[in-house]
């Protein structure tokens, strides 16, 4: 049996199967502090143990920063903004009170492997995945591995140019004040639009701003990474007319430079919509466990 944690700002996802496409039991469990939320995850494990037999691998996909250094802080939540959750070392914790080895990457990390698998990148060893949300994060891979370096890809808070008229506009990211998420994740479309995201009218010019900082973001993309496909997810790109306005741009601001486009058969096909949908980070943490438990462990 393998064990599958989503871990989210809101909610944490856990379920137990012997594949992504084989759970036998899941549950949601609404992230609130960390004592309350792990002893929850925790008795869910518990009990799924007693029920089904032992668990052989944990994977967790989760909210970052995380630390995914090879030391006794791999596991850690780092400067994250969600409140009283820094410090914590949550593969630590559900090693030890679940009693299996853990497997833990970034959520966005954990949904390029999902989408490279069976998703919207099936087949390819070289893609990757952006959600844009309440925050903005970045997960790639490269030659069929997941990028980890000191750190994981942080892409969401690279500086940008202001878009022509937003030169005023106040950043909603607290560390700075020209990085991307800060000027074009969800608080910050709220912010500059006096409306969520969610209801804002599809020919509002704050879409437009929007997807002129997501095309620098895909420009970006294309010429650090060279990936075969970019998969654009979260609940700001449910916008549908926004994906068409960043292959817009992002063929705009590339100017012809590169052929990427053309050889991954037109924009269409190279910037794409995830395959999986609200799902690829439980996918991807089975994925994880799976991994995990055929290459015994860290």
């Amino acid at each position: 049996m393998l064990a599958a944690i989503e871990a989210g700002g809101t909610k944490f996802v856990c379920a137990v199967g012997g594949s992504y496409n084989d759970i036998w039991a899941q549950e949601t469990i609404a992230t609130r502090t960390p004592d309350e939320t792990l002893a929850a995850c925790a008795r869910f494990f518990q009990d799924a143990q007693v029920r089904f037999g032992v668990i052989t691998g944990l994977g967790i996909a989760s909210f970052g920063p995380v630390d995914l250094g090879r030391s006794a802080t791999h596991g850690t939540l780092l400067s994250t903004p969600k409140s009283g959750w820094a410090g914590t070392n949550l593969a630590h914790y559900f090693g030890h009170q679940v009693g299996v080895r853990v497997s833990l990457d970034t959520d966005v990390n954990a949904a390029v492997l999902a989408e490279a698998h069976i998703g919207a990148a099936r087949g390819l060893d070289n893609a990757v995945y952006v959600t844009v949300g309440t925050g903005i994060g970045v997960g790639v891979l490269s030659q069929g591995k997941l990028l980890h370096g000191t750190l994981h890809p942080e892409l969401g808070h690279m500086p940008v140019p202001r878009a022509h008229g937003d030169e005023k506009f106040q950043s909603q990211c607290p560390f700075h004040t020209d990085c991307l998420e800060g000027l074009a994740a969800g608080p910050a479309i709220a912010a500059r639009a006096s409306m969520p995201a969610s209801i804002l009218p599809a020919d509002n010019m704050a879409w437009q701003t929007e997807a002129y900082y997501l095309g620098q973001l895909c420009r970006t993309l294309v010429l650090a990474y060279a990936p075969e496909r970019i998969i654009l997810g979260g609940g700001v790109m449910a916008q549908k007319s926004l994906i068409a306005k960043v292959r817009r741009e992002t063929e705009r601001l590339l100017g012809g430079y590169v052929p990427v486009i053309t050889r991954a058969g037109g924009v269409e096909r190279y910037i794409t919509e995830p395959a999986l949908g609200k799902i690829s980070g439980l996918v991807g943490a089975f994925l994880l466990a799976r991994q995990h438990k055929a290459t015994g462990g860290r």
